[in-house]
């Protein structure tokens, strides 16, 4: 656990969140300033800084993390009709709390990616 890191004070339940799926790998939750009518996000109880670094040094956790997240899309019944998943990497990608996560997006139309 990181001190300072939102996510593990989300995990350890010093912050309330909404849990939606947890098991000894994995906590997901809802997103407090959601993006589509579901949006989750899927965290490793490890602490790693980002995707990048989870997939160097623990790929099996990673595809934990996946596998959560279809479950999670699974949960919210948008398994059939479609979800997005997205990791947000380095400065570019506006990234706001340095815990690798995972987005789960669904419920809805999504708009196109980029510009």
């Amino acid at each position: 656990m990181a001190a300072d890191c939102l996510f593990c004070k989300i995990i350890a339940g010093d912050i309330p969140s909404t849990v939606v799926y947890q098991d000894e790998s994995v906590y997901a939750f809802r997103d407090i300033s959601p993006q589509a009518r579901v949006h989750v996000l899927v965290v490793p109880r490890v602490h790693h800084e980002d995707a990048n670094e989870l997939a160097s040094s623990d790929p099996k956790l990673l595809a934990e993390v996946i596998t959560a997240g279809a479950e999670v899309a699974r949960i919210e019944g948008i398994d059939e009709s479609g979800y997005r998943f997205v990791f947000n990497t380095g400065d570019d990608a506006c990234r706001t709390v340095f815990h690798a996560h995972l987005h789960v997006l669904g419920g809805e139309q999504l708009a196109g990616f980029g510009r």
